[in-house]
């Protein structure tokens, strides 16, 4: 059942020959971050293999994710009027992000530690930070709530998509420029929301309702911050660092077409979700926000999964995810009113495929690397080569 190869004999060869290259520029990481992180990393055994913190982190998220959907899960529980979400589940949100950023930060010095580093243990951190997205942006967001104190679910819905472009477009540089820039929003992001779950479970989700200064209240700093850093830092730096590239005659991609073939499917994506929620009979996104956000971070995360897979290993992007297929179909339904009242099933069976397609994506992918390897994911020995 897990046993497919979507890895081609020409990725594998790339992955061959594939050399890790990154560069990380942001102070708070560099002097704050990796110290902590180099701390860390020396009370861990050396037994303990690196995909295995990368994994445990990520699933600390989907807990955190799973938590806050059993108090909160129509994001009514910060407003005003509403029975509050227990102050104790703030301190274990804010805990559990720490710990899950905390662990995708040792992991690496973990891999070099036990000279266990491998490409498949980058393309695993990456897939599943790409997936972990959704989990963060959702889960911080019942802080703010749909309430009066807190943005809509549609201005929630624009702002994850900004954050999702955000994450695409540090491997978008790497697939044209060959280096791998970490973004400076993710550090400031993490450390951020680690901290304001702690001041939320200290003094509640009320130190959230009142303006900052005159009109100006703290969702809207919430969504200044992180727009700001989006359109301000990320993207402009981006497309500095290809220009870069393509000004000394490094870049790896010779003609505009192939330098973008990474934000098709992304795109298309996109327009098919605003589409749906635009136009949808049923109001789907002001009635199942959290299903339909999880949606939308799932099949993103497996066309950035696609995308990785071809920047590390030097091959051409495929430039339409075979994803799209079944959403544009049920976008189709929706539009011709063939569902009445049946759109939430849709949505349902939309969400169970594109997740189950992902997982298959996601385990057949790192079973052929492991094999390919001759490694186990989550274990530092190695298989019997008899």
């Amino acid at each position: 059942m897990f046993s497919y190869e979507y890895v081609t004999e020409e990725q594998l060869a790339g992955f061959d020959k594939y050399k890790y290259s990154a560069v990380d520029t942001n102070p708070l990481s560099v002097y704050v971050m990796h110290p902590f992180w180099n701390s860390v990393v020396k009370i861990l055994p050396t037994w303990l293999a690196p995909n295995l913190l990368t994994f445990c982190g990520f699933m600390l998220l989907v807990l955190n994710f799973c938590m806050l959907a059993y108090f909160d899960y129509n994001f009514y529980a910060s407003g005003e009027g509403y029975e509050h979400v227990p102050s104790w589940v703030w301190g274990v949100a804010g805990f559990l992000n720490f710990t899950a950023y905390t662990l995708d930060g040792v992991d690496g010095k973990q891999a070099r530690r036990t000279n266990s580093s491998s490409p498949l243990g980058e393309l695993f951190d990456h897939g599943l930070d790409s997936w972990a997205c959704v989990f963060f942006v959702v889960t911080v967001y019942s802080i703010f709530g749909r309430g009066e104190a807190g943005v809509s679910v549609f201005t929630l819905f624009l702002i994850l998509w900004v954050v999702l472009f955000s994450f695409i477009l540090s491997h978008w540089e790497k697939y044209n420029t060959g280096i791998l820039f970490l973004p400076w929003g993710y550090d400031i992001s993490q450390v951020t929301i680690s901290i304001v779950y702690i001041i939320t479970a200290i003094v509640g989700v009320e130190a959230w309702y009142g303006p900052i200064f005159l009109n100006f209240q703290y969702r809207d700093l919430f969504t200044t911050m992180i727009l700001s850093c989006a359109f301000i830092v990320t993207f402009p730096v981006s497309l500095y660092n290809v220009f870069k590239a393509y000004r000394s005659g490094t870049l790896k991609q010779h003609s505009f077409y192939e330098a973008m073939l990474p934000f098709i499917s992304p795109v298309l994506l996109f327009s098919l979700c605003l589409l749906w929620v635009r136009i949808s009979p049923y109001d789907v996104l002001e009635k199942h926000p959290r299903i339909l956000y999880f949606l939308v971070g799932t099949a993103f995360s497996n066309i950035t999964c696609k995308l990785i897979v071809c920047q590390m290993s030097n091959t051409r992007c495929q430039p339409l995810s075979c994803l799209l297929l079944p959403l544009a179909v049920g976008v189709l339904l929706v539009i011709s009113g063939i569902l009445h009242d049946n759109e939430y099933y849709l949505l349902i069976i939309l969400t169970t495929v594109v997740t189950a397609a992902h997982i298959h994506y996601g385990v057949c992918v790192v079973n052929q690397l492991s094999k390919h390897f001759n490694i186990y994911a989550f274990s530092l020995k190695k298989p019997n080569t008899e």
